[in-house]
């Protein structure tokens, strides 16, 4: 591992530090992509209900069989997939812990993972804890992805890619196009397809496409997703993956060492919300976090920011090269002391920092009022 990977792997999450920092001037947190509204109260009285019944102690490692019973009943009801909950499905801490443990599980020192650039920071990191190198392939805006510089990244030693639709930092939801553009390459070079679909419910335009729903990619996609963004409770850390039964074996081993299990009343919450909420909870969930967009995004472009409307997640990366010539992380910081308002820094989503000097990131998963609020303040760093 080069010296330069290593540090860049042990440093503290940048997102994590922002938090930090808008505790410490009281300012409005759209750093951490956490909600500030509440759980459907179904969730929470699903939660309280496995408490009080005495369900606190280990689940099946694996997950609780209504939780992966429910999983599999989702994919066939929502893309038609037809999913073993005994030997297909596994429940993990959160999705975060689901990524680690795919990698651990399926890729090998020495060998690639193609990662889109700019990044969500785990999927570099969790490459580089296999002793593997990650293969950075740069995916900004609207625009095609170059379909012939991802196949240049393809080589014998690929092991892997990460998929990130609708994407974390960016907001980019991928064509179904650039999708089966993804999956020839993948057969052939034999590569996993190594899927986040956190954010697969929270749509502004298009619909979701599941990589494994394409031909031939059933058996070489590994889907993560989990309940911290549909449910809107990140702290809960129950987050899913569904493989082909001889890697999810390998999967389990590795979830079994990591952390045993998910919490087993939180994991029996979720199994209630994913039989109980119908497909208006869905769509409702995407109107609201559209409300939410509209009102950010409008700020920001009112206070010179330079962005787009995201097709999907709840986050917006920005320019504002047009507002200041700090670089990313002073910025950041500055603009959280002195306008209340807390972003992420952009370099923390690129390999080569120098990328993300200009760019920051704010998440919208919290209330309109705030937003409104975090607006107004932004609208004056223009002033």
């Amino acid at each position: 591992m080069h010296t330069s990977h290593r540090t860049q792997l042990f440093t503290e999450s940048v997102i994590r530090e922002m938090t930090r920092v808008a505790r410490e001037h009281d300012a409005i947190n759209l750093a951490q992509g956490f909600p500030d509204f509440a759980a459907p109260d179904l969730l929470k009285e699903a939660a309280a209900s496995a408490i009080h019944g005495d369900l606190n102690q280990y689940a099946i490692t694996w997950g609780a069989k209504r939780l992966r019973d429910a999983v599999a009943t989702k994919y066939y009801d929502w893309y038609g997939l037809d999913v073993n909950p005994e030997t297909e499905v596994t429940v993990t801490c959160g999705a975060t812990e689901a990524m680690a443990s795919v990698m651990l599980a399926v890729v090998d020192p020495g060998e690639e993972v193609i990662v889109f650039e700019p990044f969500y920071e785990n999927y570099d990191r969790d490459t580089l804890l296999c002793g593997a190198n990650p293969v950075y392939v740069p995916m900004w805006g609207r625009g095609d992805l170059d379909m012939d510089r991802l196949a240049a990244a393809f080589s014998d030693r690929t092991r892997a890619i990460v998929v990130n639709t609708p994407n974390n930092p960016t907001g980019r939801v991928m064509t179904r196009g650039e999708l089966e553009g993804i999956a020839d390459l993948c057969r052939r070079h034999d590569a996993y397809a190594i899927t986040d679909e956190i954010y697969e419910h929270i749509y502004y335009e298009g619909r979701h496409v599941p990589m494994a729903t394409l031909p031939e990619m059933r058996d070489r996609t590994i889907t993560i997703s989990g309940a911290s963004k549909t449910f809107a409770v990140t702290g809960w850390r129950v987050g899913t993956i569904v493989a082909p039964p001889e890697v999810t074996g390998a999967i389990r081993k590795v979830h079994d060492f990591l952390t045993v299990g998910a919490p087993a009343p939180l994991q029996e919450a979720v199994a209630v919300a994913m039989e109980t909420l119908g497909p208006d909870y869905y769509t409702d969930m995407a109107k609201r976090y559209r409300a939410r967009r509209d009102v950010l995004v409008s700020g920001l472009q009112e206070a010179g920011f330079g962005c787009e409307p995201p097709a999907g997640a709840y986050y917006v990366l920005c320019d504002f090269r047009e507002l200041s010539d700090l670089p990313d992380d002073e910025f950041a910081v500055w603009l959280t002391a002195e306008h209340g308002v807390a972003p992420v820094p952009g370099s923390s989503f690129f390999l080569d920092p120098a990328d993300g000097r200009h760019l920051i990131r704010f998440a919208f998963c919290k209330t309109e009022e705030l937003l409104r609020e975090a607006a107004g303040r932004l609208r004056a760093v223009k002033s």
